[in-house]
């Protein structure tokens, strides 16, 4: 992990070991990688069906466990106290037997300095009884026990602790007799040496002494460890640090999707820690993470602090049909089927022949995600049992997979043919018009849809669609049938109003459909209905920016008015300046972003200046995009830092909503701060 005590304190020391870095290889300065938002290109298979790889047994299926840096850092109370009650929580709260092994210590468990004999110290105020106990003592409870260092002169904090570059052998060899089971390697200090020398060479300090010890390479993707780690590691990263926000899990999420030819048993690409618990998103958005780190076949190593976990953390973490995906013994990381509009369809094969499948939705609306037994890989059958595996429940479909997904969620399905099929009750879509928008005090209008998509017949069927207190929600049509025969659907108009003076945002409604099997079952399926209360732009034109966002996702930090991105923080950015230019007015936003407004039909034009702020030097690719509901009206192409602000005009004549849009230009996302300045709607 590149450590992120500091965001800013981080770029300030790697430019520092700039020269460094340079001196020994001629290889470029280690670069702080920040989230990305747009999926990468396709990378193409390996060109052999299985890579060399590490053959000791270790990591056969993905690794669980714990580690402390993403709630702690170096904070005083990373310390044995803490480490030990992690451990007694594994077993206490049923981790230990849902899977989880490794308690793993990240940075600042040692000294600064070696002693006289070049050995690592660890720190007395935080590890009084020495790392040996601590692991014994995590040993006692059942569990294995996890180390840190760097493949450098210094870990990743700014304090600078000792790094294994140069003491391989001898770090390797103090980590055995401590009872070490796992070796995170970081990137850090790393002097421009060679990657693949640093981690093979630590790769045969640990076998030579004959303990055996789960190695993970924290390289940050940076030399495509995928496509030489497997003879070196157990598993190696693929990213650069995860942050608790939902911009950094999506975009981690995308760069680690098209790796997983490279995936298997013994060897796994790791696309950083969990953050689950840790407060930055929702437990919707921690669901969707560890649904698709699941999916992905990632090591699921917890990095909250458990002696503070939510009832609903504990939950989440602790799903076992969701860990039973993480940890099939086939293997297979989960592949892509579709991703049209932030519709995700991913699908991996499981060793009994069924196949889990994620519908996971990018988008800031409640969506429809469908897919088929056939398109995820499963053969013709007659019916297909459809196991939700959040929810615990089992219906029959005739072959569609499909649910109504939550604004960034994700509902995650187990699909496999079944002879028993007829056994189980019809499984029911429940869906209605993707985000309407309405004026408060002003009627909309949406239709709901309930389809069986079973074998067998729903019966008694009927739905029921329930606002916020004080909105009014009227029928428009029939909302009840006694039968409806597979495959036959009930569509019901609705009008729904929201009170004058209702706040613009986002608003959840509910559809409600109950409806009995063959077998006199009686079922409920709920549906989320996101009902957009939009405020009409001005007349004339005004600044874009100071109007009121339908949604935004941006690749670090939030997104900026009136300056520039600057770090992850609000408001922490500078004036927006482009080639010394600078402007009063405008947005400050980081590849991958985007940034939608309500426009109502009544608009005409989009137009900007654009470019990548100054505040990032030299550095930095991007492309802006203006795009009028689903149509792409003007674009750059790829602008660079040393460039002047570039005008940009749009025709948005008609157009409900207006989109901006900036990529990474195909090459990464470091540094990638871009303005939307001067920026302005005619209406």
């Amino acid at each position: 992990m590149r450590h992120r005590l500091i965001r800013t304190d981080r770029r300030r020391v790697i430019g520092a070991m700039t020269g460094a870095l340079l001196c020994t290889t001629g290889l470029a300065p280690v670069a702080v990688a920040t989230p990305a938002v747009a999926a990468p290109a396709p990378i193409p298979a390996p060109a052999t069906a299985s890579a060399p790889q590490v053959d000791d047994g270790l990591a056969l299926t993905p690794p669980m466990g714990f580690n402390n840096w993403n709630s702690t850092h170096c904070r005083a109370d990373f310390n044995e106290a803490m480490v030990k009650g992690i451990a007694d929580i594994f077993v206490e709260k049923g981790l230990k037997d849902a899977g989880y092994q490794y308690v793993n210590l990240d940075d600042c468990w040692a000294l600064p300095q070696r002693d006289a004999n070049g050995k690592l110290v660890p720190d007395p105020v935080r590890f009084p009884n020495g790392i040996k106990a601590v692991a014994d003592y995590v040993h006692s409870k059942g569990l294995k026990f996890g180390i840190y260092t760097s493949a450098g002169t210094k870990t990743c904090n700014t304090a600078g602790f000792p790094g294994g570059l140069g003491h391989e052998y001898s770090d390797a060899q103090q980590f055995a007799d401590w009872g070490v089971d796992y070796l995170k390697y970081d990137n850090c200090n790393n002097l421009g040496v060679d990657a693949r020398l640093r981690y093979n060479t630590m790769r045969d300090a640990l076998r030579a002494t004959g303990r055996p010890i789960v190695y993970s390479l924290c390289e940050w993707g940076e030399n495509k460890p995928w496509e030489w780690a497997a003879d070196t590691g157990h598993l190696w990263r693929t990213t650069g640090d995860i942050s608790d926000n939902w911009g950094s899990m999506l975009s981690i999420m995308k760069q680690n999707l098209p790796l997983a030819p490279y995936a298997g048993p013994g060897r796994w690409n790791d696309p950083d820690m969990l953050e689950v618990g840790n407060g930055g998103m929702t437990d919707v958005e921690y669901r969707s993470h560890f649904s698709m780190w699941s999916i992905m076949a990632a090591p699921l190593l917890i990095g909250s602090d458990l002696r503070k976990a939510t009832p609903a953390t504990f939950e989440i973490l602790g799903n076992r049909e969701v860990i039973a995906v993480d940890q099939d013994p086939l293997g297979k990381q989960g592949t892509v089927i579709s991703s049209e509009a932030g519709r995700w369809v991913v699908a991996k094969e499981m060793a009994d022949g069924s196949r889990a499948v994620a519908l996971f939705n990018e988008s800031g609306s409640p969506q429809r995600i469908a897919t088929t037994a056939r398109a995820v890989g499963l053969p013709n059958a007659a019916g297909y049992r459809l196991r939700d595996l959040w929810a615990h429940t089992s219906h029959n479909t005739a072959g569609t997979v499909s649910a109504t997904v939550p604004a960034h969620g994700t509902v995650l399905f187990r699909v496999a043919a079944d002879r028993d099929w007829s056994q189980l009750p019809p499984a029911v879509d429940v869906t209605a018009d993707e985000r309407p928008m309405a004026e408060a005090g002003r009627t909309a209008e949406l239709t709901s849809t309930v389809t069986d998509l079973g074998r067998t017949p729903a019966l008694d069927v009927s739905v029921v669609l329930t606002g916020p207190q004080g909105w009014a929600v009227e029928a428009t049509s029939g909302t009840r049938t006694p039968v409806l025969p597979s495959g036959r659907k009930l569509s019901t108009g609705w009008r729904v109003t929201a009170p004058a003076g209702t706040t613009p945002g986002a608003y959840a409604l509910t559809l409600t459909t109950t409806y009995a099997s063959p077998a006199g079952q009686r079922l409920t399926v709920t549906a989320p209905v996101g009902v957009h209360v939009v405020t009409p732009p001005p007349a004339g034109t005004s600044y874009l920016g100071d109007l009121g966002r339908l949604s935004e996702a941006n690749g670090w930090g939030p997104v900026e008015q009136d300056r520039s991105n600057g770090e992850s923080a609000a408001g922490d950015g500078q004036p927006i300046t482009i080639g010394g230019q600078v402007f009063a007015k405008g947005l400050g936003v980081h590849a991958a972003s985007t940034v939608e407004y309500y426009t109502g039909g009544r608009c005409t034009g989009v137009t900007a200046q654009v470019g990548l702020d100054d505040e990032k030097g030299i550095r930095g690719t991007v492309t802006f995009e203006i795009w009028a509901d689903d149509t792409k009206t003007a674009s750059t192409g790829v602008l660079t830092n040393v460039m002047p602000a570039h005008p940009l005009a749009a025709d948005v004549t008609g157009a409900q909503t207006v989109r901006l849009v900036v990529t990474d230009a195909g090459d990464g996302i470091d540094s990638d701060h871009a303005d939307w300045a001067d920026l302005k709607l005619t209406c």
